[in-house]
């Protein structure tokens, strides 16, 4: 990796800083000292401990819970804005409040075209996100917004092992785009789980398109919160038919009873980026991380230097 210009700046907020460090090790260049403090009540109070003036800054941060991770950045691009960066890009690994990106029921809000108008009103120029919720959230946006992918990272793990008699499983229609490309690569068939969703973080599978019964299957997704859709498809999977389960999903958010769901569930193995930080959630065995970072680092580097990052998009 050639030495960038110093005309760049890293910064990163409370959020993920293994994967910030990850970034900065992969373009040679140190994190920015900033100090992040809470006064009394709670309230963040953010200071940058060096000279960004005229600089090209690139504050990594992703959003998910709890909500000050949204509130950080909103303040850290806002002191660099005051500070006369000369240009200030948005890295979001995980954009949390995704889940939102339409009026589905009355009297609810957009919440991911909330937060997007939060983030350029408070400064940045541009932002890069990794496998959104929803691709149109790309267009919430009113700055230029790059959208990279997790594929390649999964496809370069899973095409080591050249596991027989694989299928690869779309855990819902909404995932079946990411689930074809990645079927493709690896060359395997393609089933699709359709499901519905009585309520939020609850799904019900009501049928398997496509055949499983003696299948090493992948499920491929973009997220896993509490886990109970993941682990229910798994166990649907298995009555099935299905013998080794494996699952791949670029954000895990991990929340509430689902790390002890995924060690009771039949999955084998769980591979996950880092695009949430590992230490947010306990430890299990079955859970295997592997990292986004030279994919952000070659992204960063891109757009310092001016040049096509398409290469980057692919899927």
């Amino acid at each position: 990796m050639p030495q960038l210009k110093d005309e760049i700046k890293l910064l990163t907020g409370s959020a993920n800083r293994p994967l910030a460090q990850k970034i900065s090790e992969y373009l040679k260049i140190p994190l920015c000292g900033c100090d992040t403090k809470r006064f009394s009540d709670g309230e963040i109070s953010i200071k940058i401990n060096e000279n960004i003036r005229s600089k090209d800054v690139f504050i990594i941060q992703s959003t998910n819970s709890p909500a000050e991770n949204l509130m950080e950045l909103l303040l850290m691009m806002d002191a660099c804005r005051r500070a006369s960066a000369k240009w200030i890009t948005a890295v979001i690994p995980y954009y949390g409040y995704a889940r939102q990106d339409r009026k589905d029921q009355p009297r609810v809000p957009i919440s991911a075209k909330l937060v997007a108008n939060l983030i350029t009103a408070s400064g940045a120029d541009r932002v890069v996100n990794m496998d959104l919720h929803a691709p149109q959230v790309q267009g919430f946006f009113d700055i230029p917004s790059d959208h990279l992918f997790s594929s390649r990272i999964f496809n370069e793990y899973f095409s080591k092992f050249k596991i027989p008699k694989a299928v690869v499983v779309s855990p819902d229609v909404g995932s079946i785009k990411m689930a074809r490309a990645f079927a493709k690569n690896l060359e395997t068939p393609l089933v699709i789980i359709d499901k519905r969703r009585p309520e939020a973080n609850k799904a019900e599978v009501l049928n398997i398109i496509g055949e499983v019964e003696g299948k090493n299957v992948i499920i491929r997704d973009d997220i896993i919160d509490t886990g109970g859709t993941l682990t229910e498809a798994a166990t649907e999977l298995r009555k099935k038919g299905a013998l080794e389960i494996y699952a791949c999903c670029t954000h895990a958010l991990l929340s509430g009873e689902a790390v002890d769901l995924i060690e009771k569930s039949p999955i084998k193995e769980l591979i996950v980026t880092d695009t949430v930080d590992p230490q947010s959630h306990p430890h299990s065995d079955k859970i295997k991380y592997v990292s986004s970072a030279g994919i952000f680092g070659e992204a960063i580097s891109r757009i310092h230097e001016g040049e096509s990052i398409s290469i980057l998009f692919d899927i």
